[in-house]
């Protein structure tokens, strides 16, 4: 956990609700971290589980309808009272995304020359254009890109190459703060590879604060300091990687990672089931119907997050606290009974 001195992000209780038809999607439903500087703070789980959401949370690039509350401490200021001319003065400058798709984020039309130009002169309009080039050529140079290609088109340019131009376009402002959603996706492993020396350079260089966000075990693993699992719009465990990788503290965490292939695979592993519908998720913990270890307790009581002797935080009843947990409910509770405690 990052020390109060050099924590740049401080998010409290977030919470964010799309409206639909049939009732609000509570995709993130009170989430807490902190991410310091020079520190890379991995969040994983499965798709439809809220961590996309999260990161364009704590950037206010939520699309209209979608309502949050909560505090996103950035220096004094709390991002979810900010208005969107405020936080557009901020982004750039300040907070940085990185984007899944760089092909969509790119405008076919523009040299990756102009992309830059634009991009400075927006934060920047008192650069002049010597400067404007000089620093979009250092940063691309960071990147793998030489100065020759600066006056292409998106399309010339591989798919590695355009995700390199995406978060040299994020760093040229030299953010503190850098969210990057999904940044190897659909990339190969020699490319994935450049890019977590890239994102480690980041750290180490500018002290980057960045939240990574993956489906990626073995790169939370390579490049991330602490891992965050969320489930169902809620962070279930959070701590060291290496400890969390160790010894999985939640079930949940324990399942995801023997879902993982690796060399010494010799049979697939998967999670029963599916993540719920956030419309109207079970109730106690939201990961029983699906939980190996499930007890009693667990479909009657939402989970109370503890701190363990390792400093790490999960949301789970089979680490207590125990005096929280109803007499005769701490027994492990039978597959064909969860529907009926589900009921009751």
């Amino acid at each position: 956990m990052s020390s109060p001195r050099d924590t740049v992000l401080s998010v409290r209780n977030l919470r964010v609700y799309y409206g639909t038809a049939r009732g609000s999607v509570r995709a993130v439903d009170g989430v807490s971290l902190d991410i310091g500087a020079g520190e890379v703070l991995g969040l994983v789980g499965e798709s439809g589980c809220g961590k996309s959401t999260l990161g364009r949370g704590i950037l206010g690039l939520l699309p209209e309808g979608a309502v949050s509350d909560g505090e996103v401490l950035y220096g004094h200021q709390n991002l979810v009272q900010l208005s969107r001319k405020e936080l557009r003065k901020l982004r750039g400058p300040d907070l940085g995304l990185i984007f899944q798709e760089p092909m969509t984020r790119l405008n076919p039309l523009m040299r990756i020359e102009k992309h830059f130009e634009e991009t400075l002169k927006k934060h920047e309009p008192d650069l002049d254009k010597s400067e404007v080039r000089r620093r979009s050529l250092e940063t691309l140079g960071k990147m793998g890109i030489p100065p020759t290609r600066f006056r292409q088109y998106p399309y010339e340019f591989s798919g590695g190459m355009r995700q390199r131009i995406m978060i040299a376009l994020a760093l040229v402002l030299r953010p503190k703060l850098l969210v990057a959603d999904e940044p190897t996706t659909a990339l190969d492993v020699i490319v994935e590879a450049q890019i977590l020396r890239i994102l480690a350079d980041l750290k180490r260089e500018f002290g980057t604060a960045l939240l990574l966000i993956t489906h990626n075990l073995g790169i939370i693993a390579e490049a991330c300091d602490r891992v965050a699992v969320m489930y169902a719009g809620r962070l279930v465990e959070e701590g060291g990687s290496r400890e969390v990788f160790a010894e999985p503290a939640h079930p949940y965490t324990r399942e995801l990672l023997r879902s993982t292939i690796s060399l010494e695979t010799t049979e697939l592993h998967s999670i029963p089931g599916a993540p719920p519908n956030l419309i109207n998720p079970p109730s106690g913990c939201r990961f029983h119907p699906r939980c190996p270890d499930v007890m009693k307790v667990c479909p009657r009581k939402f989970p109370i997050p503890v701190r363990l002797e390792s400093g790490r935080r999960v949301e789970c009843w089979l680490h207590g606290p125990a005096d929280e947990i109803p007499p005769g409910t701490g027994e492990p509770l039978e597959r064909e009974e969860i529907s009926v405690a589900d009921e009751a």
